[in-house]
């Protein structure tokens, strides 16, 4: 099993899922529909600064996961979950938290780019704009800053006020990205978010994962195997609503405890 992956091991370190407090931590989280049961008992910590990836078939919880950990289930009627879910140590479900700090705070990424149809600056600046920013030079500072964390700035600096839905694919992700920069989060959640895109496009976003994680904490869902084994430290591996092995992505990837990994991750099935 070691060959599938090795090559992509030897390329960079692995980092083992730190011991530290974790920014997210879950524990016994279980997570229902309407009429249906999607998570079972889950329990895991995502490090900060960081990348932890869900990988798993369709429908075994990844996403449903994710958008639990900015509380988006809350907008589809008939959802409940039980359990515990903590950012730095405060349970993001109690009714002392502000909803709208919790979502600048933990932004999200989408499998498809959505930019608004504005022009890429106001695409930057939507989210300070609603939160009360103002300041002419604080929003353009915020838009160059925030487009070069992108790696986009180069490409669209001579047109920022041109249509965002003439970029390409791969950069209205990236400006979808710098969007969720510009209201200054600390954790950045991804799903699938270069599944649509074209190699090269994809390479930018796996690039840009690992320059990011130097300051965010990030979590991705990928349904890409060698992705999840180039962009992430930690790895966490659902089935049927359950996290089978969480681990070090390098040991997860190369000497997984539980064999239903090891099928998985060499495609025996999924």
């Amino acid at each position: 099993m070691s060959r599938l992956y090795s090559d992509i091991f030897t390329s960079r370190a692995a980092t083992a899922p730190s011991a530290a407090d974790p920014k997210f931590a879950l524990a016994g989280v279980n997570f229902w529909y309407p009429g249906k049961q999607a998570l079972f008992d889950v329990t895991l910590n995502v490090p900060e600064k960081s990348v932890t990836a869900f990988i798993g078939p369709s429908g075994c919880g990844k996403s449903t996961l994710l958008r639990l950990l900015n509380r988006m289930n809350d907008l589809i009627d008939g959802t409940r979950h039980t359990g515990d879910i903590t950012l730095d140590g405060q349970e993001i479900y109690s009714p002392a938290v502000n909803l709208v700090d919790l979502r600048r705070r933990v932004g999200m990424v989408f499998q498809k780019s959505n930019p608004f149809p504005k022009s890429i600056y106001e695409n930057v600046v939507f989210g300070p704009r609603v939160a009360g920013v103002r300041d002419r030079a604080r929003l353009e500072y915020l838009v160059e800053r925030c487009l070069k964390q992108a790696a986009l700035w180069n490409e669209v600096k001579d047109r920022l006020h041109a249509s965002a839905l003439a970029l390409s694919g791969g950069q209205q992700q990236r400006l979808c990205i710098a969007r969720s920069l510009a209201t200054d989060p600390e954790v950045l959640l991804m799903d699938e978010p270069a599944s649509a895109l074209d190699p090269k496009s994809t390479l930018a976003i796996e690039d840009l994962i690992d320059d990011l994680k130097k300051q965010y904490t990030i979590i991705i869902v990928t349904h890409n195997m060698q992705q999840a084994a180039r962009v992430s430290d930690a790895t966490a591996f659902f089935f049927e609503g359950r996290v089978i092995e969480h681990s070090a992505t390098k040991q997860l990837f190369t000497k997984p405890e539980k064999k239903q990994t090891e099928d998985y991750i060499t495609g025996r099935f999924g």
